[in-house]
């Protein structure tokens, strides 16, 4: 093999190599992104509340959801609160363990439309660790958040009036959730 052939796979070498360490890096990147970004609606966790509060008006409205085949009922107990830009508000949502095991789940989040998903914040919410549900017995669980003020400077934004929060209750990863998924995926075939 001559030096031009052996340079040649030594470049496509270093690109496969390179595709393969980026496939690896792709998630935890695109993760962080939209986390920054507030790319597809991705919510901002916020330490502390905004300094100051515009007269500027959002309706805030309450979505609730389960995987499907998740023993849990889901539900928002208010439907929306008006909010305005800088206001620390609390929500609450109610969640019930329908099966007669304790179920760990955990909820996925995002905000409609997706480009205020960088003004959404929360200060705190049920979203951010996984947790274990005895079975019949509802627990309610709040969020608090508030619309960041700076929305009001952001020209693509000035139409938005109404904001969606959605959840999506999962069961949570390991050898029960596991287990349950395997036994719903037999039952369909």
């Amino acid at each position: 093999m001559n030096k031009r052939s052996k340079l040649t796979v030594g470049i496509l070498s270093g690109v496969a190599v390179g595709m393969l360490g980026l496939s690896f890096a792709a998630e935890p990147l695109y993760s962080a992104f939209c986390n920054i970004t507030g790319f597809g609606g991705t919510t901002q966790i916020a330490t502390s509340k905004p300094k100051e509060i515009l007269d500027r008006v959002v309706r805030v409205a309450f979505d609730a959801n389960v995987e499907q085949g998740a023993p849990l009922k889901f539900h928002a107990l208010q439907p929306h609160v008006d909010v305005k830009l800088g206001e620390t508000m609390m929500a609450f949502y109610e969640v019930v363990n329908t099966s007669d095991q304790p179920i760990r789940a955990m909820a996925g989040f995002n905000v409609i439309p997706h480009k205020v998903g960088r003004y959404f914040e929360k200060i705190e919410c049920f979203c951010f660790q996984e947790q274990t549900y005895e079975p019949g017995k509802p627990v309610k669980l709040p969020v608090v958040f508030f619309v960041a003020p700076d929305m009001a400077k952001d020209w693509q934004a000035d139409d938005v009036r109404g904001i969606t929060l959605s959840y999506t209750y999962y069961r949570a990863a390991g050898p029960q959730a596991s287990a349950a998924r395997l036994e719903d995926a037999s039952a369909v075939n």
